[in-house]
């Protein structure tokens, strides 16, 4: 990698920097020491309007003095602050270490309200109604842009408040979920099932297993090519947790129903990204938020915990 990179550009970048500050001492040298021949009334021959005549008179000494301090200030702001290329400044200051600094100082003052709920189980914390208040402002600015706000997603985005888990529905599966994040990957299947005809035909026999409207004659045939799916469907198409390969036999599809969205799958495949929120969310607030979520399908035993 280091064939790709250069130091040029940092010293570039300074160099323009700091020529750009001393270039305005040399214009205003220049302006102050610069003489126009003017004519006897000391104009210098400039009219504008008519009558409105320019003068041959000297920079103000104040404007002079506050453009020699800007100058000043901002030789002083380079030596103390990171502007001249890669140079960090005398004082080490970085957007980043400010970032870090006040991330510290806010999770310092909220330690104390997240503490109440840490020796809490989430079937507990579902039904703390100040622990779900919490989890829902922690869902809304963190997941809801995805999931939607009120948790039930959309193509391509699962559904939170029902039972159907691409990765299980455990909560300690859950906080791991939230923390690492998920890469759901369905690869192009069409050159492994064979013909676009075998691709339509595995297409029936998978809306078949969910009892869904299919051609039962194409479903049949497709049932033989189907083992091409089964190494991460299974053969009866439950699915496999370990792998987020979902199960098609219920009446969830994540990415569209019926015929041509099951083609378009096969022939396609499918990646989703879950982010990770690990450096998002500290280890307390994933806490609340996977007892928040795992609360959003699991009424009962939220009842029954509390």
């Amino acid at each position: 990698m280091s064939d790709f990179t250069s130091e040029f550009w940092t010293w570039y970048a300074a160099g323009l920097t700091l020529v750009s500050i001393l270039a305005c001492l040399v214009l205003l040298w220049i302006s102050g020491t610069t003489k126009v021949k003017a004519s006897a009334d000391n104009t210098t021959g400039h009219v504008w309007d008519g009558d409105l005549r320019e003068m041959n008179n000297p920079l103000p000494k104040w404007w002079v003095y506050l453009f020699v301090i800007t100058v000043l200030f901002a030789l002083a702001y380079g030596v103390l602050y990171p502007t001249f290329g890669k140079y960090q400044g005398l004082l080490g200051w970085s957007s980043q270490g400010q970032h870090q600094a006040e991330v510290a100082k806010v999770e310092k003052t909220i330690a104390p309200i997240y503490a109440q709920f840490a020796s809490m189980t989430p079937p507990q914390l579902a039904g703390s109604a100040p622990a779900m208040a919490i989890g829902e402002r922690l869902f809304m600015n963190n997941c809801a842009q995805c999931h939607g706000s009120d948790a039930r997603g959309a193509k391509g985005f699962p559904n939170l408040t029902d039972n159907d888990w691409l990765w299980g529905g455990d909560p300690a599966v859950i906080k791991t979920t939230i923390t690492e994040g998920r890469m759901g990957v369905m690869p192009p299947m069409a050159a492994a099932v064979g013909t676009p005809e075998d691709v339509r035909n595995v297409a029936h026999y998978v809306l078949s297993l969910s009892g869904s409207p299919h051609d039962s004659v194409r479903a049949a045939i497709g049932r033989n090519k189907f083992g091409a799916c089964a190494a991460c469907h299974g053969m009866e198409g439950k699915g496999n947790p370990a792998m987020g390969a979902p199960n098609l036999s219920d009446n969830t599809w994540l990415h569209g129903w019926g015929e041509e969205a099951v083609v378009r799958a096969i022939t396609k495949g499918f990646t989703n990204q879950m982010p990770a929120q690990a450096g998002k969310l500290n280890a307390d607030q994933i806490h609340v938020l996977t007892a928040y979520i795992w609360g959003l399908s699991n009424k009962a035993e939220t009842a029954a915990a509390n």
